[in-house]
């Protein structure tokens, strides 16, 4: 994709996320936090549109980086993976996904990463749809940790800013938002 056409792809997500994922009122997320509004981030990933939008603006952030695979927590990851892996297939990049559980399943493999296998020292980002402690991408990336995979980024669509950012720079895997909040006029 030529970098032109980058800030029309963000233009273009932005007014869809501010115009269908952003709610108001008065909601609990999933850190425990209550919060005045909620961003809905899979009512974007999970239309055509929005899919495509963002798996194309991930695969032009990656696409100086020298990475084996890409992947994230379930359920917000599920469908930018999905997108990506396809149009990463379109383009003829081939880059192998895989999404982390919140616990290994009890049955089967018995795995709590799926997808092909990754080695020890595979060089991964992660993704989700929205941070806002950081806390599920914490989780992945310390799954990950224990095989041996090196996460040192994490990319969301948009970072609340409540402490995502910190908390990832802690456990030494750096936060790069497509947008933040503040970009969604909140």
């Amino acid at each position: 994709m030529e970098n032109s056409k980058l800030p029309k792809l963000k233009e273009e997500l932005l007014e869809l996320l501010q115009r269908q994922a952003l709610k108001r009122g008065k909601f609990v997320l999933s850190s425990g936090i209550t919060s005045s509004y909620y961003l809905d981030g899979r009512i974007i990933t999970l239309t055509p549109c929005g899919a495509y939008l963002v798996a194309s603006i991930i695969l032009e952030m990656l696409k100086n980086k020298k990475i084996d695979a890409l992947g994230g927590p379930t359920l917000g990851a599920d469908p930018i993976i999905g997108a990506i892996a396809c149009l990463s297939h379109i383009n003829k990049i081939g880059l192998k996904t895989f999404i982390v559980r919140k616990l290994s399943k009890e049955h089967g493999m018995q795995r709590r990463i799926e997808g092909p296998e990754l080695n020890i020292n595979s060089r991964v980002v992660i993704v989700d749809d929205v941070a806002t402690t950081g806390k599920a991408l914490i989780e992945a990336k310390q799954a990950l940790d224990e095989i041996g995979v090196i996460v040192s980024e994490a990319i969301v669509i948009v970072d609340r800013l409540e402490g995502a950012s910190e908390n990832l720079e802690k456990v030494g895997c750096k936060l790069n938002p497509i947008f933040t909040i503040e970009d969604l006029g909140v």
